[in-house]
Formats: C-alpha cells, structure tokens, sequence
C-alpha cells in the first residue's frame, strides 16, 4: 500500500493524541502513527486515521446517503450557509491569524473546503464517524487541495485531538460535544455551529418525508454553552430554494430521515417515493459564533 508523504504524516499526527493513553501521536514509519507508550494507529493511504476504537454503537452515514448530500451540496442550495460560516470564521479572527480549522461531523468536507478557501493560511481536520465521508472530505480538491487531513472519530467520545490545539471549530448540522469543543479550542478560539430552525425545509416535513425540527435548538445551544463559551454573534440564513426532482430527492435522502427509511417496508417506502412532493422549499438556519471562555 503506497504511504503517506512525509510531510502529510507529520501534519496529521501534530493535530491527534492517542485515544488510548491521551499521549501525543507522531509518526513511526509511513504507514503508522504511535505514541511514547507504544500504542500504534494504522494510516490509510488516502490521508486519514481512523481513531475510534471499540464500543461506538452509532453509525455514520451510508455510501447512498454520502451521494445524496453530494448531489445537494454540490448543487449549490445550500452555499447561503457555507458562506455565512466562512465569512464568520473570517471576521471573527480578523485580527489573528487561524492555523487549524477542525470541522467536526465533516461529512464530505463541504464546509471546511469552503471555510479554508476564505483562509488561505490555515489547514483543516474533517472529523466525522463515517470513514467513507472522511475519504471524501480528505480528497484533493479545489482552493483547499493539499490543506485537509481526515480523521475517523466519535464526537460523543473524548476526541483524540491535542487540548489547545485549534483556532476555529466548525459544527454544521452535527453533533455537539461543547466540553470536547472548548478543550481543543485555543483560549478565545471560536465554535462555529448551524442548527436549523423550526422552519427549516417545512414544506418537504409537512409531506412526511423528514424528521420535524424543534423550534428552540439555538435557544437551548446558547444556553447550554454559557459556562465554557461566550456567544458572540447569531445570524439567521434564509432563502428560497427551487428544487429539481434531483436535489429534492438527494435532501430527503440525505439527512438523518434516511436512517429511518431504510428500516420501513418496501411499501411504505415506495409509497414516499410516489408522494406528490413540493418543488420549492426554504433554508432557516442559524449561524452561531461562540467564543471560548479561558
């Protein structure tokens, strides 16, 4: 199996500590990363670690519902929001400079490619449960080619990243572990998280299709991260979205209703499929910077 360049190796050892001990990871040949106790993590040759160990009993996302949030992303609806959240990385350390960007539940790396293409100087960490996302979001593309290390972990897990280490977090529809975040952020580091509102995507939820959003996610985010963060800035994003039958189909596919399809009967399924469905809808999110309490 061809090895990691050198360089690539050391860069992503210098974000991780072992998941085992917590000792910091460096490189022990091409192929390996270990830490001084001799544990030892096997590198995959497309630029990721997987770090996860035994006992997760949550599954990342499939191969079919990775395609569909590709379809989706890469259509364009959803640029209001990687937008917002890059300009909000951008402003929020206009006066210091942004080294490390972890995006945790990376996905296909969207975001971070987006987030990094505003910050020329930084590289970036896609962390996500899923190895088949991480494949993708550590995959040499446009502005942000060469700058994305992967890494296979749990959020709901101690993360095996180093305490400190990280200038900005990005949480983007994702699971928040806010302890986690604010130990890896440096000092007056920034998390940057989007959750949806209430009427987020209403018009494919009111056909049943998708899971209902409760109305008050930013609300208790804000106040659930008061101890370790200090909000900063809460922006709405809104726009109105004209669905193809294509990027319809991939929304519903795409999302966390997904998992649940799979376990109905053929029927039902069938029968959503069928479902005379809206073509227009609109994205409601919020856009929230936290900074982090010393």
């Amino acid at each position: 199996m061809p090895a990691l360049p050198a360089d690539r190796l050391s860069r992503l050892a210098s974000w991780l500590r072992c998941p085992v001990c917590g000792e910091d990871l460096s490189p022990v040949d091409r192929l390996t990363l270990g830490c001084e106790n001799g544990h030892r993590h096997d590198v995959n040759k497309r630029g990721y670690v997987s770090l996860l160990g035994g006992g997760s009993k949550l599954a990342g996302d499939t191969a079919e519902m990775l395609d569909a949030r590709d379809a989706v992303l890469e259509s364009g609806v959803y640029s209001p929001i990687a937008e917002a959240v890059a300009a909000r990385a951008v402003a929020a350390h206009a006066e210091t400079p942004v080294e490390r960007v972890l995006d945790a539940g990376a996905g296909t790396g969207y975001y971070l490619r987006s987030t990094l293409t505003a910050l020329p100087d930084a590289d970036g960490l896609a962390m996500d449960l899923s190895p088949a996302a991480v494949a993708r979001a550590a995959r040499p593309s446009g502005a942000a080619e060469g700058r994305i290390d992967g890494l296979v972990a749990d959020t709901w897990r101690p993360l095996p990243i180093r305490s400190a280490l990280c200038d900005v977090v990005l949480d983007v529809f994702a699971p928040r572990n806010l302890p986690e975040f604010h130990r890896v952020l440096r000092p007056g580091g920034s998390l940057i998280v989007v959750v949806p509102r209430a009427d987020h995507l209403a018009e494919l939820r009111a056909a049943g299709t998708m899971l209902d959003v409760p109305g008050d996610k930013a609300e208790e985010l804000i106040a659930a991260s008061a101890p370790l963060y200090a909000l900063q800035t809460r922006e709405h994003v809104a726009a109105d979205l004209h669905l193809t039958t294509e990027v319809r189909a991939a929304l519903i596919a795409m999302g966390p209703s997904a998992h649940h399809a799979a376990s109905r009967a053929a029927e039902d399924a069938a029968s959503i499929t069928a479902t005379e469905l809206p073509d227009t809808t609109h994205l409601s999110v919020d856009v929230l910077h936290l900074s982090a309490r010393p």
